[in-house]
């Protein structure tokens, strides 16, 4: 079994080392077949350079072999002709005869054709060189040697004959040697050619073979891979590369496919992102419209019907409602107002008075109940501490507002609450207003007129009482004349009174106190000088009211007793208050007139005076005239700036 597991332990680790080999192998396919392919054509060249270099040693030399060859025909036969001219001149030219043998001889043992069959011993040329070596040896040099000297009366004719033949029959060797030499350096020249030959065309076979792998395997790849690249930049990320595999520009491609297919997958969540925050600002943009819409209505109209009923229509379509109903809740018992409704009447609101009071809103707001074939939402209108009434929304059976639907729907109805307690606070405003003003003419008559009427109640009964006793006839007219003037002032104050009634504070304060200022320039026809240099003091509306008729009073007074060329009105702010100073350069006034009865205009000042908080004080300046003044805090909380009824009013 040990080692059964050590075999399959190490057929594992080979078949893994093979695995990762292959993989390896695999991965660089490209590159190891464009280096194969140049390893080729390396190999193609050095063999076929070898080759040719091997031909043409072999043919080297065949020229000249050629050369040497064919020289031994001439030697040849210059030996024949120097025997047979040594004959024909009767002498034997043995020395003429074996010096052209050597030269033949000399010429057969040339070193080039010696090379020649060094190199090819087996060969034609060979069999053919021996043949003629041979031949000229046993045959023909012996005979050139002891041929018989010719005497001219009888030469050996036939001897010679023969040697001729036998010369010819030499020298057509030698041609045959020669031929086989210029057949074997043909032979040479072509099988160089052919090896160049075929050399070159399997280096262009391997070329055109290493260019179609290239242009399969890198080229074609890699335009595809661009035009990918091109379209998935272009927004088209469907584009995918149909070249993968275990190679380099495989592996490229799968990479790419993959990165396409997340680059799909993030692009396709980014449009859904994209969509669905689109959705989101459109529905944020329509709730925010229709938030804007319903300020803006319950802002001018926060108690109007129609207010109501446009925003429950914009409403409905906003949130997709089957109707809507909002009521009012009742005051003083019966049933609530109804302000709109697109659903019919409130259900418990027809029944009976009761079933308002014991609303269901009340005790359960911010839910569900079935009303028919509809599911309908209660949301209660209130602020943060009254519940003004109750809105109903009428969706489909089993639907529910979602959480944005939730919130838009809270955030209408507190603007609604607060709107219904804008309008139920200033009712209460306008009542108090109201009460407030009637409060003040009621003062305004005990004040003045109640005064003079009661003074004349017992003048006159101080009359009646002299006219009926005749020793008190001087003291009626007395008192007749102390009504008349009391009638006169009683009138006066009356149409004081009208004035300061059907005053109107139209524009700003300053504005108002130029008019009045030029109102008794005007009327008198003397110069008056306003100056306003209030700094950062600020008056409500009821203080300025109160100086304004301050400064009316005042000026009435200059102007009507005064005696002056010029008056001068002025209001001055102060770290302290206000200062308001009216001051004439007339005759003045006595010191216990601000005190005399009778003078109810003085007293009235007085008393506005008080109601500002401050002083009212009239003094004579240096330089003569009357000087009017009032100072009073603005920022202090008094009956002034928050009047109340009086007693006496009651």
């Amino acid at each position: 079994m040990g080692v059964n597991s050590a075999g399959n332990a190490d057929v594992l680790v080979g078949v893994r080392v093979m695995g990762r080999v292959r993989a390896s192998i695999a991965g660089r396919a490209t590159q190891l077949l464009l280096v194969l392919a140049f390893v080729a054509v390396a190999f193609i060249s050095l063999v076929g350079i070898g080759a040719s270099a091997v031909i043409v040693e072999t043919v080297q030399g065949s020229g000249s072999a050629v050369n040497a060859a064919g020289g031994l025909r001439r030697l040849a036969h210059r030996a024949a002709s120097v025997a047979l001219a040594a004959a024909l001149d009767g002498r034997t030219g043995h020395a003429e005869v074996a010096a052209a043998i050597g030269a033949f001889e000399a010429g057969l043992g040339h070193a080039t054709l010696e090379k020649v069959l060094e190199h090819e011993p087996g060969s034609v040329f060979a069999s053919v060189y021996r043949s003629i070596h041979a031949d000229w040896y046993v045959n023909l040099r012996p005979r050139l040697l002891g041929a018989p000297e010719l005497a001219s009366e009888s030469p050996d004719v036939l001897f010679y004959e023969d040697l001729l033949a036998d010369v010819d029959a030499f020298t057509a060797q030698i041609d045959a040697l020669v031929a086989v030499l210029e057949q074997e350096t043909e032979t040479g020249i072509e099988q160089l050619r052919m090896t160049l030959a075929v050399a070159l065309g399997m280096v262009m076979v391997v070329m055109v073979a290493a260019l179609c792998v290239i242009r399969q395997r890198v080229f074609m790849p890699l335009t595809e891979l661009r035009d990918c690249a091109a379209r998935i930049a272009s927004g088209d990320f469907r584009a995918r590369s149909r070249y993968t595999g275990r190679d380099e520009l495989g592996r490229v491609g799968s990479a790419f496919n993959a990165m396409a297919d997340e680059l799909s997958t993030v692009y396709c969540d980014l449009e859904q992102r994209v969509e669905q925050k689109t959705a989101d600002l459109m529905r944020s943009n329509r709730a925010l419209e229709l938030l804007y819409h319903v300020i803006a209505r319950l802002y001018h109209a926060p108690a109007s019907p129609e207010t109501y009923a446009e925003t429950l229509k914009d409403l409905e379509q906003v949130l997709g409602l089957k109707g809507s109903f909002v009521c009012v809740q009742p005051k003083h018992g019966g049933v609530a107002t109804v302000l709109s409704t697109t659903m019919g009447d409130c259900p418990a609101r027809s029944r009976s008075e009761e079933e308002c009071t014991h609303c269901p809103g009340r005790t359960m707001p911010w839910s569900y109940r079935r009303e028919g074939d509809l599911d309908v939402f209660l949301v209660p209108l209130r602020d943060a501490d009254h519940l003004y009434g109750m809105m109903r929304l009428a969706l489909p059976p089993g639907e529910r507002l979602r959480a944005w639907q939730h919130t838009l729907v809270e955030a209408v109805s507190r603007h609604m609450g607060i709107a219904l307690g804008i309008s139920h606070q200033s009712e209460r405003e306008r009542l108090l207003a109201l009460q407030e003003e009637r409060s003040i003419i009621a003062r305004e008559l005990h004040d003045s007129l109640a005064q003079s009427l009661s003074y004349m109640k017992i003048q006159a009964s101080l009359l009646s009482s002299a006219l009926q006793r005749p020793e008190r006839r001087d003291d009626a007219s007395d008192i007749l004349a102390d009504m008349k003037g009391g009638i006169n002032a009683a009138y006066r104050q009356l149409r004081e009174l009208l004035s300061t009634f059907r005053l109107q504070m139209e524009g700003d304060f300053a504005r108002l106190l130029g008019s009045t200022v030029e109102e008794y320039a005007g009327r008198s026809g003397m110069p008056i000088d306003l100056e306003i240099r209030l700094g950062v003091c600020h008056l409500n509306p009821n203080q300025e009211i109160h100086v304004l008729h301050i400064i009316r009073e005042a000026l009435s007074n200059a102007t009507r007793h005064a005696r002056a060329s010029s008056i001068r009105v002025g209001l001055f702010g102060h770290p302290d208050g206000v200062r308001v100073i009216i001051e004439d350069d007339g005759k003045g006034i006595r010191p216990a007139a601000a005190t005399e009865p009778h003078h109810y205009g003085l007293a009235i000042m007085a008393e506005r005076a008080r109601g500002l908080g401050g002083v009212l004080e009239i003094v004579p300046p240096p330089d003569g005239g009357t000087r009017v003044s009032v100072r009073f805090d603005p920022a202090a909380r008094h009956e002034a700036s928050s009047p109340a009824p009086t007693a006496e009013a009651q």
